[in-house]
């Protein structure tokens, strides 16, 4: 019998790129029935009215395409929301765009503005999607890290903006620097003094800048997010982008938003309409009525907070050593303190264990970096129901 013909081989275009750690991860946890920790999805449900309101569009018959940029009503929404929070108003016509999830617009914006040879700022660690997002561009990717400061046992104990690095990293003929507030994974926020100092680091350069902000919304202990939306100078060289699927909880409809100057999206759309061209309709028109009520996402901040609280309580009976979390809903932790022969493990290996011996899955911190950067921590999604967060934690303080 002959066998089944063969493809031509042919060069990857991402030759370092393999699965996912949230992939791998969720799987392991999936295999060993452990509880998932890891992947930052809800695993409590949405609000019923944004599913009627989504059953009430397709009812109404809007199933076939929308415009290419996004449904009117929930543009015009947006630029209503932004307005309110930050001061800036943004034409819902020519500056915002509806796009399949946070993701696909961080990569229709990076192909959009960098061309091959371009050099893209990114800071470590860094959601995973930007360095292969980049190469597909062509870019050269220039990575500074996030300054970790330590304790006098010589932990970790908070992350800070690497701002001589980024001075160093930053000319005339970078193309585009990539900034995420609140940060995933450490959970660091940007101040206003912090947009400041960008604003006047890139004040003489062509560079423009693409925010990563999806967890505006999960600020805590009464901080505001300052989004780039809040400071002219720099909105005015801005990719803003977002999502509803982390605000919603409805991560799996991908759904999100990028928000940008007139020519900036111009561009932008160029490349949109033959990635996605548009953007599921029934979800659009849903979530435009529901975004009529500003209520769900002003109680977010304190509807999150109390879930970190309630983690970060029950860690304290452990010998983890907590980090800040002051946006997102992820917690970091120091395990090297534990006092189990597991605690010398690297942060992948120990995140294998605690998931397949414990029960626990985590991600390991060095995964969020191009060349692993092993600083014995690990990230906690906090964004689950008590009763997982108590189930988790029962096993966790066992170690």
């Amino acid at each position: 019998m002959n066998s089944a013909p063969k493809p031509p081989p042919f060069p990857s275009r991402l030759p370092k790129v393999g699965t996912t750690i949230f992939t791998v991860m969720s799987a392991l946890a999936a295999e060993h029935q452990a509880i998932n920790l890891g992947q930052g999805f809800p695993d409590f449900p949405c609000d019923r009215k944004l599913i009627a309101d989504v059953n009430e569009a397709m009812l109404a018959d809007h199933n076939q395409y929308p415009p290419m940029i996004g449904v009117p009503n929930l543009r015009h929404g947006i630029a209503n929301k932004i307005q309110q929070l930050y001061g800036h108003q943004y034409n819902p016509d020519s500056e915002i765009t509806i796009t399949a999830g946070g993701t696909q617009g961080i990569l229709t914006a990076i192909l959009a503005c960098v061309s091959p040879g371009d050099e893209v700022v990114i800071i470590e660690p860094a959601y995973d999607s930007y360095r292969p997002s980049i190469e597909l561009a062509g870019g050269k990717v220039i990575a500074v890290s996030l300054e970790a400061t330590r304790d006098s046992d010589g932990k970790v104990a908070s992350y800070q903006i690497p701002w001589e690095a980024l001075s160093k990293a930053i000319h005339a003929n970078t193309r585009l620097l990539i900034i995420n507030t609140p940060h995933n994974p450490t959970g660091m926020v940007w101040q206003k003094s912090d947009l400041d100092r960008l604003a006047d680091l890139l004040k003489n350069t062509s560079t423009l800048v693409l925010s990563d902000e999806v967890y505006k919304h999960m600020v805590y202990d009464g901080a505001r997010h300052h989004s780039v939306a809040s400071h002219p100078e720099l909105a005015a060289r801005s990719f803003l982008i977002s999502s509803f699927g982390k605000t919603y909880h409805v991560t799996g409809w991908k759904v999100g938003y990028v928000a940008a100057p007139a020519p900036m999206s111009a561009e932008f759309r160029k490349v949109h309409q033959f990635n996605v061209f548009t953007v599921n309709t029934p979800m659009q028109y849903g979530l435009a009525t529901y975004l009529s009520d500003a209520s769900h996402y002003l109680n977010l901040p304190a509807f999150y907070q109390a879930k970190r609280d309630f983690f970060r309580a029950g860690l304290e009976k452990t010998t983890f050593k907590l980090l800040p979390t002051p946006g997102t809903y992820f917690q970091c932790v120091d395990y090297t303190a534990l006092t189990i022969p597991e605690a010398k493990l690297s942060e992948a290996e120990f995140c294998k264990w605690l998931t397949t011996e414990v029960g626990v899955a985590a991600i390991p911190i060095s995964a969020f970096y191009e060349k692993p950067t092993e600083s014995g921590v690990i990230r906690f999604c906090f964004a689950k129901q008590e009763q997982t967060l108590t189930s988790a934690l029962d096993r966790l303080q066992k170690l």
